[in-house]
């Protein structure tokens, strides 16, 4: 997937949110409440005219119960993804970055790279309920905190935790950190 081909990728997901939204006979305002993300906003997803950030996506996802990726739909029957190209999203203060590794709903674990930059945090929203997140420290080492217990990852190290559970990523060093992260959903 070339980085041309995010804008057709922000498109795709604004027609899967369109069609699901449709097929539940909902009005914008329906999914708003539901999701807890502006009417506005939403629009502009369905539209293709925003790139949402990851926790506005997260809050679509959890809101109707939906794994993340299904927004992402794919029906090809082998997908390649290079690291730093294709579409990535970003949190609010942008120090936290994902970039989708497969996009084919039909799976029910959903993986993805993701980037911390330096000396800094990120806070999710908890997941769908009973879900499961597996973390693996690609480069650098990251501070996980989950339910209030500290867990220091080095490279190569993994953690798997419930991710509907409060848990947060930090980066105490002056280097990017990677991440390998999947997620399987317990729905």
């Amino acid at each position: 997937m070339e980085v041309d081909d995010s804008k057709q990728i922000i498109l795709q997901v604004g027609a899967a949110l369109k069609k699901f939204r449709k097929e539940k006979n909902m009005s914008l305002e329906e999914l708003a409440e539901l999701t807890g993300v502006s009417k506005l906003t939403l629009g502009n997803i369905e539209r293709g005219e925003t790139n949402p950030t990851i926790a506005i996506l997260w809050k679509i996802s959890k809101g109707v119960s939906l794994p993340l990726m299904a927004l992402f739909k794919s029906e090809d029957p082998v997908c390649l993804y290079r690291a730093g190209e294709g579409l990535r999203f970003t949190s609010d203060q942008k120090n936290w970055v994902v970039e989708p590794i497969f996009k084919n709903a039909t799976y029910d674990i959903e993986m993805c790279r993701a980037y911390l930059q330096p000396n800094s945090s990120y806070h999710p929203e908890g997941h769908h309920l009973n879900s499961t997140e597996i973390a693996t420290v690609m480069t650098g080492a990251i501070e996980i905190q989950v339910n209030g217990e500290v867990y220091l990852l080095n490279q190569y190290d993994s953690i798997s935790f419930r991710a509907d559970s409060p848990h947060s990523y930090t980066n105490h060093t002056d280097s990017e950190a990677v991440l390998h992260i999947s997620l399987k959903y317990g729905m």
